[in-house]
């Protein structure tokens, strides 16, 4: 019998057990610590911003399904300006790109926070870039993924994208935490609800800001060469020999993405403001404590990947957090509702880097931000569509459990799914990674 890829399934050989996965934060290069320095900064806007974002759209005049039906047609609009913008980096930048999608983050974020018209709010979340969930939207992840992987050895991939997880869980954590806090201190002076929401919604835009200024930092080296660049520029969409297996994992993580936007970290938030009445301030807390524990638990994927190989990680960490995420609207309390919560959170992020790298080392170096960009603007396809449901769901108030239920449903199906159609391909793709 076969044994399973290893961590090495990456690209390279099985990292001894003696290299401390810190060590790959020492050895990276200056263009690797603006990388995570600016996932850094993009996930704690997103946090700030998860934590208040329905609160100020229903704030300021919008219910809750015109809420969901706006938080849907943002996330489809971010679909193509992501695709084409992902797909292309190789041949015309990725620094280039990377401004480019920070300077429309800071746009959206500005229009968010000067206006309650639906249209002018429709408009600036279809071809900017806004977070409803705390998670990575945009064309930022996937041209940051091709560049790391550009620039780290192969065999220390997984855990830098290890740390790279880390990374953005804390700041989204903070950022949740930061949010919250915010908002409940100006609401304790003169500014009303909607007001301190708002200035959450311009911080966001300022961080775009400085986002921008980050990116222009980066060098040459997180681009392709001149001959990988028109290897690129051949493929349509930028993928070529590889196009079937990110077909088949686009179409998976789809599934993954629709049913986790059922519990977008916004409308988890609002689930524990309309169940418990919790306030912003206790809201950052919670999310804060959650998202810590995530960004830790990705530390131990590369570990586990090394004895069990990449799809066996993703799967057997994944469906023990997603029944706990079915478990959390049937606790009594808002103790229980939390610590359940800690818990799914606490193991729910494992298969993220092992995901990466197996994305990474399924295509060549011509093709990764072309494939990254394609199976993410596959998850954020999926994750556009659900919030509409959840919207619908959470207006009446004898649904305001079923998101949950749904989304844990949905992703023990997607699980059960990628181990059988890829546990038996890791030998294959640690060959040609």
């Amino acid at each position: 019998m076969t044994r399973p890829a290893r961590a090495g399934l990456d690209g390279g050989p099985t990292p001894p057990q003696t290299v401390r996965v810190a060590s790959v934060l020492r050895s990276l290069t200056r263009d690797g610590r603006v990388l995570f320095f600016t996932r850094a900064v993009r996930l704690f806007a997103y946090g700030s911003l998860s934590v208040v974002l329905v609160l100020y759209l229903t704030g300021i005049g919008l219910d809750a399904s015109r809420t969901g039906l706006l938080l849907t047609l943002t996330l489809a609009g971010d679909v193509a300006v992501s695709l084409w913008m992902a797909t292309r980096a190789d041949r015309i930048g990725r620094r280039r790109m990377l401004i480019a999608g920070a300077l429309l983050m800071a746009a959206a974020g500005l229009v968010f926070a000067g206006t309650a018209s639906f249209a002018l709010l429709l408009v600036a979340g279809t071809i900017g870039v806004i977070s409803p969930s705390g998670n990575e939207v945009g064309p930022f992840l996937p041209i940051e993924q091709a560049a790391l992987a550009h620039i780290v050895p192969a065999d220390r991939r997984t855990e830098a994208f290890a740390w790279y997880q880390l990374a953005g869980a804390f700041a989204t954590a903070a950022g949740s935490l930061a949010g919250g806090v915010l908002a409940q201190a100006l609401q304790r002076t003169a500014a009303t609800p909607v007001e301190s929401y708002r200035v959450v919604v311009v911080q966001y835009a300022v961080l775009a800001g400085v986002l921008a200024a980050c990116f222009t930092r980066l060098s040459p080296a997180v681009e392709l060469g001149a001959a990988e660049a028109r290897d690129a520029a051949r493929h349509r969409w930028g993928v070529g020999p590889s196009r079937r297996v990110i077909e088949k994992l686009s179409a998976l993580f789809a599934l993954d993405a629709f049913a986790g936007g059922f519990v977008v970290q916004s409308f988890a938030a609002y689930w524990f403001h309309l169940r418990f009445g919790v306030r912003p301030a206790t809201l950052g807390g919670i999310f804060f404590g959650a998202n810590l524990l995530a960004g830790l638990s990705a530390l131990l994927a590369s570990r586990l990947a090394s004895r069990l190989g990449l799809v066996r990680t993703m799967v057997f960490t994944h469906l023990p957090s997603n029944l706990l995420l079915i478990l959390v609207p049937l606790m009594p309390s808002l103790g229980t509702a939390t610590a359940v919560l800690f818990a799914r959170f606490g193991i729910s992020q494992m298969d993220v880097p092992t995901r990466q790298a197996y994305v990474m080392a399924a295509v060549g170096p011509a093709e990764r931000s072309a494939a990254a960009g394609i199976t993410g603007v596959a998850r954020t396809t999926g994750a556009a569509i659900a919030p509409l449901f959840a919207g619908w769901m959470f207006a009446r108030p004898a649904l305001w459990n079923v998101p949950f239920f749904v989304a844990g449903g949905l992703k023990i199906v997607y699980d059960l799914l990628l181990y059988r159609g890829f546990v038996g391909s890791e030998k294959t793709v640690r060959s040609e990674g």
